[in-house]
């Protein structure tokens, strides 16, 4: 389990492709601690670490995209130079913060628009087709891995907002995102949940 609470931003520094899928070598700064089938989150993408090591003093790590994660992700195109968000897994024992992310992409969806705001930026997002339901003012939601707290929504013109601090703006690839740009996207689990048990009622 994740909290969408980014560690850092890794910078994609190799990439081996053939007919099973792709391998990443992730470059992650300050990023200790790894070990071979932890668990990560590579842009809200739930992966497992097949090797790790240090060079001049920077951690790496290496992740398998399997066929599915290439179809049902952007991972698949990402390249040498791309930079991406990291999380480990949440230990038992660590501070919850953020909200229940499972690193279980939903949908890939893109930026319609960005604004800044004073300090602040304002990011407007199409809503995915068939998770609109499931998306609501002042809900939770994870965008590239990121937990964030839907602003506004307008489900007429198909977009709902997100308000970003300097903080996570600089933390994360927003900083690097532009309009048109994929986002992956994990709606509040919790949503689906109370859909389920209130599908025998309906």
């Amino acid at each position: 389990m994740f909290t969408g609470i980014v560690e850092t931003a890794g910078e994609v520094v190799a990439v081996d492709a053939d007919a099973d899928g792709r391998r990443l070598r992730i470059r992650a700064p300050e990023l200790d601690a790894l070990h071979h089938g932890q668990s990560i989150s590579v842009s809200g993408v739930c992966l497992t670490v097949e090797a790790f090591g240090e060079v001049d003093d920077e951690q790496w790590f290496e992740v398998f995209l399997a066929a599915e994660t290439v179809a049902k992700t952007y991972l698949g195109v990402v390249d040498v130079g791309d930079t991406v968000n990291i999380e480990r897994a949440l230990a038992a024992d660590g501070r919850f913060d953020g909200h229940v992310v499972q690193g279980h992409v939903d949908t890939v969806t893109t930026i319609a628009a960005i604004e800044q705001v004073g300090d602040d930026w304002r990011f407007t997002f199409a809503l995915p087709d068939d998770y609109g339901q499931y998306i609501v003012d002042k809900g939770s939601i994870c965008l590239d891995g990121i937990s964030l707290t839907v602003a506004e929504i307008d489900h007429d013109a198909g977009a709902f907002d997100v308000a970003i601090i300097p903080t996570t703006y600089e933390l994360t690839t927003l900083a690097t995102k532009s309009v048109g740009d994929p986002v992956h996207v994990e709606v509040d689990v919790i949503a689906k949940y109370v859909e389920r048990m209130l599908e025998g009622y309906q």
